[in-house]
C-alpha cells in the first residue's frame, strides 16, 4: 500500500526554485510545505505556480478562493500577464524556473467556484458570486461559459419563487428534512430545501463530468476549515448545504453585518472528495500570519482525520503548503 510519502511528486520548476531560498524546509511533514519571507511573496509563488500550470493544463479545471487570503495571488497574476514582454517580469520569471515560458492564454481555463452563502444575492458585493465574476472572471479573462458558479438567485425553488419568497427571514432551518412540516410556509420550505439539495448533487457531478478540479487554490479558516468543510467534515464530504461553526461565524460576521446575520446563513460548498477527487489535482493551501500557526502545525502534523480537514490533502501527490514564516513558526 502506498504511504503518503510515496505519493508526493517532484516539486514543479517554481517550487524548486522557492524552496531554495527557503530558510524553513521540512519534508517529514504529511505534506509538503515551501516558506517564503512575507504575504507579497507568497502570493509571487501562488501567481507563479498558477501560470506555471496554467501553462501546461490550457483546458484545466481550476478552483481559486475569495476573500483577503488571494490578494497578492490576483495581484501578481494580474501583473505578470499584463507586463510579460516587460524586462523585469522577463527577470521575474527566469528566476523562478521560468525562463522562455510562452505567456499562457486562460481563456480556455473551466472555473469551478469553491462555496458561497446561502441566501445571499449574486449582485450583493460580498457574495464570493459577485467577487469571483470581478475579480477571476473578468480580472483573469476566463470564459464565464465554461465557468460552473454558484448563484443563489438562479438555484430553482418551488412555484419558480425568489429565495426572498420562500425563506423570508433569510434563515434556512436545515432540521425540515428530517422533521413534519408545522404550517404551509414550512412545507415550502421543505420543498426548497429538496431542491437544493438536488441542485448541489447535480453541480457535484458536472464537476465529475469534468474529471475533478486539476488546480484547486485555498485559503484556511483559524479553526481548520477548507472551503465551509469545518472541523469534523466527513472525509467523503461532497457539493451540499450545510451550516458552519461559530468559529466560521465569527470570520463572516464583518461582511455579512454582525454575528446574528451570520450566525443564522447557510452556506453551499463543494466537499473534502470534491477537492480531491482528481487524483492528480495540484492542491495549495496559502496561509499567512502567526494567527494561523496552530492550525498549520495540527494540519501539516497530523495524519488523516476529521478534526483537521486539510489533512484530506495528504491522498494528493500534488498538495502543498504555501506558507509566510509566522505562518510555519510552529511547526516542530
Amino acid at each position: 500500500m502506498e504511504t503518503t510519502r510515496d505519493l508526493v511528486h517532484q516539486p514543479s520548476k517554481v517550487e524548486q526554485a522557492f524552496e531554495k531560498e527557503s530558510r524553513l524546509i521540512n519534508k517529514t511533514t504529511t505534506i509538503p510545505y515551501i516558506v517564503v519571507d512575507n504575504f507579497p511573496k507568497l502570493g509571487l509563488l501562488t501567481a507563479l505556480r498558477f501560470i506555471e500550470w496554467a501553462s501546461e493544463n490550457p483546458h484545466g479545471v481550476i478552483s481559486l478562493p475569495t476573500g483577503k487570503t488571494p490578494e497578492y495571488f490576483i495581484k501578481w497574476t494580474t501583473f505578470i500577464l499584463e507586463h510579460w514582454k516587460d524586462q523585469n517580469v522577463k527577470a521575474l520569471l527566469e528566476k523562478y524556473g521560468l525562463k522562455n515560458l510562452e505567456k499562457p492564454s486562460l481563456s480556455g481555463l473551466q472555473f469551478v467556484q469553491i462555496d458561497e452563502f446561502y441566501p445571499i444575492s449574486s449582485r450583493q458585493h460580498n457574495s464570493f458570486h459577485h467577487y469571483v465574476v470581478n475579480l477571476y472572471i473578468k480580472g483573469f479573462g476566463l470564459d464565464p461559459k465554461k465557468a460552473l458558479l454558484i448563484n443563489a438567485d438562479d438555484i430553482p425553488l418551488p412555484n419558480g419563487k425568489h429565495f426572498r419568497e420562500i425563506f423570508p427571514d433569510h434563515n434556512v432551518d436545515l432540521s425540515l428534512r428530517y422533521k413534519d412540516c408545522c404550517n404551509a410556509l414550512e412545507q415550502q420550505q421543505q420543498e426548497a430545501i429538496f431542491m437544493i439539495d438536488r441542485w448541489c448533487s447535480e453541480y457535484e457531478q458536472k464537476i465529475r463530468d469534468k474529471e475533478g478540479i486539476g488546480f484547486f487554490l485555498g485559503g484556511i479558516g483559524p479553526d481548520g476549515h477548507i472551503a465551509f468543510n469545518t472541523r469534523g467534515s466527513d472525509m467523503h464530504s461532497t457539493t451540499r448545504l450545510t451550516a458552519t461553526n461559530f468559529e466560521t461565524q465569527a470570520v463572516a460576521a464583518a461582511d455579512l453585518g454582525g454575528i446574528e446575520v451570520s450566525s443564522q446563513r447557510k452556506v453551499i460548498t463543494i466537499g473534502l472528495e470534491t477537492i480531491t477527487f482528481n487524483p492528480d489535482a495540484v492542491a495549495i493551501i496559502i496561509a499567512a500570519g502567526e494567527a494561523k500557526a496552530d492550525i498549520v502545525k495540527h494540519s501539516l502534523e497530523n495524519e488523516l482525520t476529521n478534526i483537521y480537514p486539510a489533512t484530506i490533502l495528504s491522498k494528493l501527490g500534488n498538495s502543498r503548503f504555501y506558507l509566510t514564516e509566522g505562518a510555519a513558526s510552529k511547526l516542530t
